[in-house]
């Protein structure tokens, strides 16, 4: 099989380019290739599939169905691997729902599914990490809502396994009764708000744990810049820390709270206008180091209530690279060469992964990407519910399968 006329695009840059392809292998890279089976690719981009790292279930409930699902929708926004989070409905935190788990991911025919485990039982005691790593858990998962003590046996942990800590920044104290940042828009809706000093109190902190124990930390879902920029500082340092930071939070503000809507109710919440644009210049920079859809999906039941009743997240993992394209490439903030190290490499290597290159000799996990294709999402549960995006995944070659017009 041959794709003619794409755009052969990863974290090395972009170029026209007919790719061969046999036995999920890419054979060939070339110009003007022959074959008894040649897709044209119409100038549509040939890119590797994207990896997410902050993914959640339907009303976090861990089972079978809900697994397919992800899988599924995964995949039709061009997402080729998902870590699923920990705080799941029963939680990752013991043998027995981490089997329970791993046999929800058998014969899947979507994207690949990973398991991270949580680090922290609901008594908010030490789980058994050592266990659960060698069982096939691919990263160990923390809130700082955890005492010193117990964070500095997480830490001997992922010193002991040299695996990334997974690491979600915020106060209990001062999350607990707030629904959304704290602020002039929280004030105006009269609901309780979360201080953005709540992450930059434990990002402070956990740099020094990392610091201490050399080891790997990434923070989950980053929201505030001071907390970009102590990371930043750190990095300069010489600690291995990395920046994690959904879409969302580079495309809204908290103003979209506004007239109660419950789709932008986000954990953590939504920032600042202010901040917002900070974050943009973060990502500008090369300060954010991984982008992710901070997919949360809510049953209905759930999300069309009051606002402070209402469970956080919204849906976007299915139109993923859609929306990346037109929030971040389209709008010049970023190129795709730069999309793909932020959504591919970089997440991959959190987990001690390899990918974000195509390269003749290698697997193909790959998609087919046109970005003169509008779609308008149809989706309540969506941010951009109704909003016209630019680009389509058409076409995704994974496990040595093709699937065409997905």
């Amino acid at each position: 099989m041959v794709i003619s006329n794409a755009i052969l695009c990863d974290v090395n840059g972009e170029k026209k380019a007919d790719i061969r392809i046999k036995d999920g292998i890419v054979t060939e890279i070339g110009t003007l290739l022959e074959d008894d089976k040649i897709i044209d690719a119409k100038g549509a981009y040939f890119m590797p599939l994207l990896v997410d790292t902050n993914v959640r279930l339907q009303d976090k409930v861990l089972n079978s169905k809900n697994i397919k699902i992800i899988s599924d929708e995964a995949l039709l926004g061009g997402v080729g691997h998902v870590i699923l989070n920990a705080d799941s409905s029963p939680a990752i935190d013991s043998e027995i729902v981490l089997e329970f788990a791993k046999n929800g991911l058998h014969n899947l025919n979507g994207a690949k599914v990973d398991l991270m485990l949580n680090t922290l039982k609901e008594d908010t005691t030490l789980s058994n990490i050592a266990i659960l790593l060698k069982k096939g858990a691919v990263a160990p998962y923390m809130s700082t809502i955890a005492k010193n003590d117990v964070v500095i046996k997480i830490a001997q942990y992922c010193q002991m396994y040299n695996t990334t800590l997974f690491c979600k920044a915020e106060d209990n104290s001062l999350i607990n009764s707030g629904v959304m940042l704290e602020g002039d828009i929280s004030s105006k809706l009269g609901l309780a708000g979360i201080p953005d000093l709540s992450e930059v109190l434990h990002v402070s902190r956990m740099i020094e744990i990392a610091r201490h124990f050399k080891i790997k930390i990434l923070f989950k879902s980053i929201t505030s810049p001071r907390s970009i920029y102590l990371i930043t500082q750190a990095k300069k340092d010489g600690v291995d820390v990395m920046c994690e930071v959904s879409i969302h939070h580079l495309v809204n503000s908290d103003e979209a709270c506004e007239n109660f809507n419950t789709t932008a109710k986000l954990d953590p919440p939504l920032s600042s206008k202010s901040d917002m644009k900070l974050l943009q210049d973060a990502l500008r920079n090369s300060q954010i180091d991984i982008l992710t859809t901070l997919h949360q999906p809510n049953s209905p039941v759930n999300k069309e209530v009051a606002f402070f009743d209402s469970a956080y997240g919204c849906e976007a993992i299915s139109h993923a690279l859609s929306l990346y394209y037109t929030k971040l490439v389209k709008s010049k903030i970023i190129n795709m060469s730069e999309l793909i190290k932020l959504t591919v490499k970089n997440s991959a290597n959190c987990i001690g992964r390899k990918a974000g290159c195509i390269e003749v000799g290698k697997s193909v996990n790959a998609l087919l990407f046109d970005p003169n294709i509008k779609t308008t999402i149809d989706n309540k549960q969506s941010l951009y519910n109704l909003e016209e995006f630019s680009g389509k995944v058409v076409m995704v070659f994974i496990n040595n399968t093709l699937s065409a017009n997905i």
